[in-house]
């Protein structure tokens, strides 16, 4: 299944959002990013007009694509689709973004899991909506691209007790370094969570964010320096 990772290497955005920004929400300039989006659908070999992407509000909310879907219109953070020609995006700047597929049934699902979404389970939500299409668990390969990790996701003690009252089994993705605050080991979550849903091949794609800005946009990076930041898109289609 065509699909990829992009970070802000290429594009031709400037400034907090330089090179490769993907989002129109951010302050960017609107035409930069349509010619950012359009370089990375080539790189798959789609035009731009067959792109999908949600207005992404950290919820566990699934959504069917049936066919195309104009930019936003749709409240939710995963898609599925069975449908040939449609690419599905998912933009992060340290969220963790997670692309899925079964080729044998050729389905595809693409979700966005910031630490709500993933205590409220959009991994496995996104995994029934794909078996709802004709997906099995078995079958279906998982990729988690880049993403803040444990080392630089410095939470606290009330966000480590919010957690927790949703998520009692989350404790052993907290780690709190002597004298410090916790840090939260979200990709790992989210992977415990895809192979509960029954997949098996999950693989981690790219590095941290935050740990990597000249690579990656990270919002927590550019928030501690002052600054802004663009997003980055993960991207999968089926033939």
């Amino acid at each position: 299944m065509p699909h990829g990772f992009f970070g802000r290497d290429g594009g031709v955005s400037l400034g907090d959002f330089a090179g490769n920004n993907m989002s129109t929400a951010v302050g960017d300039d609107a035409k930069a990013v349509a010619a950012n989006r359009a370089g990375a659908l080539a790189a798959l070999g789609f035009a731009p007009d067959v792109l999908c992407l949600l207005r992404q509000v950290h919820s566990a909310r699934v959504e069917t694509i049936t066919g195309p879907i104009a930019p936003g219109t749709i409240e939710a953070d995963a898609m599925v689709t069975d449908r040939p020609g449609l690419v599905l995006g998912i933009l992060t700047a340290d969220c963790t973004p997670i692309l899925l597929a079964d080729a044998e049934a050729g389905v595809v699902g693409a979700a966005h899991a910031g630490w709500r979404g993933a205590v409220d389970g959009i991994a496995a939500a996104t995994v029934k909506a794909m078996v709802a299409l004709g997906a099995e668990p078995s079958r279906i390969t998982a990729a988690i691209g880049p993403t803040i990790t444990q080392p630089n996701y410095e939470v606290g003690e009330q966000f480590r007790a919010d957690v927790l009252a949703l998520h009692p089994d989350a404790d052993r993705y907290f780690v709190t370094p002597p004298g410090g605050k916790p840090h939260f080991d979200l990709p790992g979550l989210v992977e415990e969570q895809l192979r509960a849903a029954g997949i098996a091949t999950v693989e981690r794609v790219g590095g941290c964010t935050y740990g990597q800005p000249e690579r990656y946009f990270s919002h927590r990076f550019a928030t501690h320096r002052g600054t802004g930041t663009g997003r980055q898109i993960a991207l999968v289609a089926t033939r």
